[in-house]
This record gives C-alpha cells, sequence and structure tokens, in this order.
C-alpha cells in the first residue's frame, strides 16, 4: 500500500465530513481543500552580494525537500542599484504529499519554536479563501543547523486554497492544524 501522509488521511477521513456539516456543502467536492503552499524570501541585499540567493535557495530546499528556484527582478530600480534579470530571491511551490508533510512538520514542530508563541494572526487573509503567514527566523526549522548559516533571514509562507472566502479558509486551516489566536 502506498503511503498517505497523515494530514491528508485526516483531510479525507475526518475534515471534508466536518466543514460539509459546517457550512452546509451537499456534495463534498464542494468542500474546500488546499491546493498548494508557498515558500517565497526576498534576499534585497543579493544585489551586492550574489551568494546569498544561493544561500536562500539551499535553506528552503533544506527545509521543504523540495528544489528551490531563484526569482528575478522585472524591472531596473535605480535607487537599489537593481537591473532587470538579477536574481532578488527565492521560491518554492509545494503541492500533493510534500505539501501535507511539510503543513505537518509546520504545525507540530516548527511553530512551536518560536518565541513567545501565542498563536498566528487571523488578519493573514486575502479575501478570496488565501492566507498568507510571515515567519521571522529560518532557525524555527529543525532541518536549518543553526551553526551553519551566515545570517537569520525570514520567509512568506502562502496557503493557496479552494475556499471562496476567508471564514471557509479559515476554518479549513483550523482543521488542518494551524493555531490561531483567539483574540
Amino acid at each position: 500500500m502506498a503511503y498517505v501522509p497523515r494530514l491528508k488521511q485526516e483531510y479525507r477521513e475526518r475534515i471534508v465530513m466536518a466543514l460539509k456539516e459546517e457550512f452546509g456543502y451537499k456534495n463534498v467536492m464542494q468542500v474546500p481543500k488546499l491546493e498548494k503552499i508557498v515558500l517565497s524570501r526576498g534576499v534585497g541585499a543579493a544585489v551586492a552580494d550574489k551568494k546569498l540567493v544561493d544561500h536562500a535557495l539551499d535553506e528552503l530546499t533544506l527545509i521543504t525537500g523540495q528544489k528551490a528556484i531563484s526569482t528575478i527582478s522585472k524591472k531596473d530600480v535605480a535607487a537599489f542599484k537593481l537591473r532587470k534579470g538579477m536574481p532578488i530571491g527565492a521560491k518554492v511551490t509545494l503541492r500533493g504529499e510534500r505539501m501535507y508533510e511539510f503543513l505537518d512538520r509546520l504545525v507540530t514542530t516548527a511553530l512551536p519554536r518560536v518565541r513567545d508563541f501565542q498563536g498566528i494572526r487571523a488578519t493573514g487573509f486575502d479575501g478570496r479563501g488565501n492566507y498568507n503567514l510571515g515567519v521571522t527566523e529560518q532557525i524555527i526549522f529543525p532541518e536549518i543547523n543553526i551553526d551553519k548559516i551566515n545570517r537569520i533571514n525570514g520567509m512568506d509562507i502562502t496557503f493557496v486554497t479552494s475556499a471562496d472566502t476567508d471564514k471557509e479558509a479559515k476554518s479549513l486551516l483550523t482543521e488542518l492544524g494551524l493555531p490561531f489566536k483567539k483574540n
């Protein structure tokens, strides 16, 4: 039998029915699902030092288990000494099994390692059922060896769902284990 991530199996067995009851969906295909998770990191200092983008790529690859790609600038900005086509960041898009595995590790091991953690804010929804979460330090992930990093950077984590409203998306992400603050 093929391996199925714990959260994916829990979604199929429990979460679908819970959301179907909560919002009164007539069909299980109407129940929102997590489509992808995108991790991105902008490296503004990469204008001066190209190695910083390589470090960001290596760290995102290590955290997600999937090769990261560099993002390039779209236009020239003279004030920042930025040219069109220069690498200025890194990103990874996770889908399927890897997405559920990453979400499981984020909820169970990484977020509890944040100092003074009270939960994540519920203000990161965009109005279309997607949620953005900012992480200030990459060292909360156990895959990162603190002795091997050259500087502490944050990253953005975007959860893209098939939900139509923020309320549905918040219910889905809460069921999947994201610890939102109460108020």
